[in-house]
């Protein structure tokens, strides 16, 4: 699987439009196979999420994210993973253990979902 993780060098950026390079990870069976860093290719509404999509990328790790990118990569059926920090590749190796979680300001995923279903009357 491909991730692509918004960096400022080998950090995770504290907003996507704004970082510096986008980390790009390969991944296979839960290990990191590859790591390559592409420079931001320019802040453009919309263009950043379709270009990342168009190369493939099926997750999308960043500190924070607006919420127009947040609806596109949706729409591209990209995982966007927000509230990340720190060093690009230990984020990248707790994501492929599962032990990354969304905390981000944007609420479109649905971790919340199964509060409302289940109501347990005791």
């Amino acid at each position: 699987m491909k991730i692509a993780v918004a960096s400022m060098g080998t950090i995770v950026a504290g907003h996507f439009g704004h970082c510096e390079n986008f980390t790009i990870v390969e991944a296979e069976n839960a290990q990191i196979v590859s790591m390559t860093s592409i420079p931001n290719p320019g802040h453009k509404p919309g263009f950043l999420p379709n270009y990342l999509a168009d190369m493939g990328v099926e997750v999308i790790i960043s500190g924070g994210m607006g919420g127009g990118a947040v609806d596109i990569f949706n729409q591209r059926n990209v995982e966007v993973i927000v509230g990340a920090m720190g060093d690009v590749k230990e984020t990248v190796e707790k994501y492929l253990k599962g032990e990354l979680k969304s905390t981000g300001s944007v609420c479109h995923n649905h971790e919340h979902a199964h509060e409302c279903g289940e109501h347990h009357h005791h």
